[in-house]
């Protein structure tokens, strides 16, 4: 999987660490809260970078790109 594809998968596998939204995967986050992010900041760091892509994907209508991963990721759980 190239650099692209694993942070694609990162959204899946990373928890939101805290606020409204803690311990929900980033790429499930809302888009207002997103949203939010973009006109506040980003937090900085690893972090920051995934939202912003989750960001982009949603503000773009491009979160379709997730449901490959997310097929393939619940045929390696079953």
């Amino acid at each position: 999987m190239n650099e692209h594809g694993k942070d694609l998968q990162a959204l899946l596998d990373t928890p939101m660490p805290y606020g409204k939204y803690k311990g929900r995967m980033l790429a499930d986050l809302p888009g207002h809260y997103l949203n939010w992010f973009a006109r506040e900041g980003f937090p900085p760091g690893r972090l920051g970078q995934l939202l912003a892509l989750a960001h982009e994907l949603d503000h773009n209508g491009l979160r379709e790109l997730l449901v490959p991963l997310r097929r393939r990721k619940t045929d390696l759980l079953l």
